[in-house]
């Protein structure tokens, strides 16, 4: 999409299969980081659901702070479902080199095309689109981590270094 750009020579080899699994590989990344990216901007402009995440634990969806907040909240049965279905994703379609699954085309072709210059130009703005959101929730992890919250009251983080040039 931006070029071809490889500052710290990873092709230099020539070798087409580990640049196509790289691909693969920031593909996924790229995908993943667009939903986490979602998951921390959604509760706070729609809300959370209502109910309970752990009726058992009498735990609602309310209770669950936004962030790197909600890795200490949510039961180790709800990471066991998590870790699951991330499991199936990733082992319910062959995704070998030469599929197009490798590629990034898993058949959904309301976000892909039919057409194959179409679907390369959807594909191309995806892999912009995940190399962005990549960096955007590093971002908001560090920015979470330094302040508690993934929005950047910069007003929370006293131990700033350039809190040395106030008054």
């Amino acid at each position: 999409p931006l070029g071809f750009w490889d500052p710290i020579g990873y092709t230099a080899d020539g070798n087409v299969e580990n640049f196509k699994r790289r691909r693969q590989t920031e593909l996924k990344h790229g995908r993943i980081s667009m939903l986490a990216t979602m998951g921390y901007i959604t509760p706070e402009l729609t809300g959370k659901f209502p109910g309970y995440l752990s009726p058992s634990m009498g735990l609602k969806f309310a209770d669950i702070p936004n962030g790197l907040g909600a890795l200490s909240k949510v039961p180790a049965l709800g990471w066991a479902q998590i870790i699951g279905y991330m499991s199936f994703c990733e082992i319910s379609q062959d995704q070998s080199p030469g599929t197009p699954a490798a590629a990034g085309d898993f058949g959904f072709k309301v976000l892909t095309a039919s057409d194959p210059a179409a679907k390369t130009k959807k594909l191309n703005a995806e892999l912009a689109n995940g190399r962005l959101a990549m960096m955007a929730i590093m971002g908001m992890f560090f920015q979470d981590g330094l302040t508690g919250s993934a929005y950047g009251d910069w007003a929370l983080y006293t131990d700033s270094p350039l809190r040395a040039f106030q008054n």
